[in-house]
């Protein structure tokens, strides 16, 4: 029997109640953002990770997927399980086809190895630039990973904070392969929207082969309202953020849930108030079904009718 390890002190649990969301997803809505964490005692986390999370695998993401109206998934393999991405295969597996998953790699990953991981329904792998995450990110490693994925297909995920963009897009628009950022790449929500560094960002996503993730307002507000409660107009100050690069990239925008929201301290979303953010930011049904349907159909199911 496998030892457990004690979560990391502060750690918040998953909303375990989720509210019946107002706004109703339209059919084919992919959640193109969501982790799964062990469970632990079937699927150990690394030693060198940064966090002990709750348990919550593959059942319990099915289960929300269910209540929320979600059809299909792409699971991002969690740091938690560091480049042991079995955890991830299993939930995409389980899926029977209608999910896709993200990996971690490492630079001396075998050709034989990734056509096992394309073969299993991966289409991408995650850099992670956090340095709360990660201790190092060395680009000459990254872009050997990057080579090798290329002939494949596959897509590198970007997480980041926009602060770090400067010194980082350089590298980034030297990849090989097409560009997904996550979170909208972490801007700081208390600066002007049209400010430079969000407009930065927007130049960044225009100039490249970039989609971008129009998810996590709760982990990048400062000032709410929060999802809970009933709130159905949460997180007001990253609306703009949002709506903006929907207005402009209608047709390289995704969603997710990020369940089961990692690492956050100050309080855990109700994941049905979270669906109800997604009419804030994608104010029309043609923005809303490129954003939930369209755009991620084409990105990880190519030629597939939903």
């Amino acid at each position: 029997m496998s030892v457990r390890s004690p979560r990391t002190p502060g750690w918040l649990d998953w909303y375990r109640d989720p509210s019946v969301p107002a706004f109703r997803l339209p059919s084919g809505t992919v959640d193109a953002h969501c982790h799964v964490f062990g469970p632990q005692a079937e699927f150990p986390f690394a030693p060198e990770r940064k966090y002990t999370p709750c348990d919550a695998g593959k059942s319990e993401l099915a289960a929300l997927h269910s209540h929320l109206g979600i059809s299909r998934a792409v699971v991002v393999q969690a740091t938690c399980h560091g480049a042991d991405n079995t955890a991830m295969l299993d939930a995409v597996r389980a899926a029977g086809g209608r999910a896709r998953g993200i990996a971690t790699v490492r630079p001396d990953i075998s050709d034989a190895e990734l056509r096992t991981l394309d073969a299993a329904g991966v289409r991408g792998v995650r850099f992670n630039f956090l340095r709360r995450l990660v201790s190092t990110s060395p680009k000459e490693d990254l872009a050997r990973i990057a080579e090798k994925v290329a002939p494949l297909g596959w897509h590198i995920v970007l997480y980041f904070e926009s602060a770090d963009l400067p010194e980082l897009e350089g590298f980034f628009g030297s990849l090989p392969t097409p560009l997904v950022v996550d979170h909208m790449g972490r801007p700081d929500v208390t600066l002007p929207v049209g400010g430079p560094q969000f407009t930065r960002f927007l130049r960044f996503v225009a100039s490249n082969d970039v989609w971008v993730k129009v998810s996590c307002p709760e982990r990048l507000s400062v000032t709410g309202p929060a999802a809970l409660g009933g709130e159905r107009h949460a997180y007001t100050d990253v609306v703009p953020f949002g709506r903006r690069v929907v207005e402009e990239f209608g047709d390289r925008v995704l969603w997710g849930t990020d369940w089961p929201h990692p690492n956050l301290t100050d309080h855990m979303p109700d994941d049905g108030l979270l669906v109800d953010h997604v009419p804030q930011v994608a104010v029309t049904p043609g923005q809303q079904h490129r954003l939930l349907v369209d755009n991620p159909m084409s990105l990880y199911w190519p030629g597939e009718v939903v």
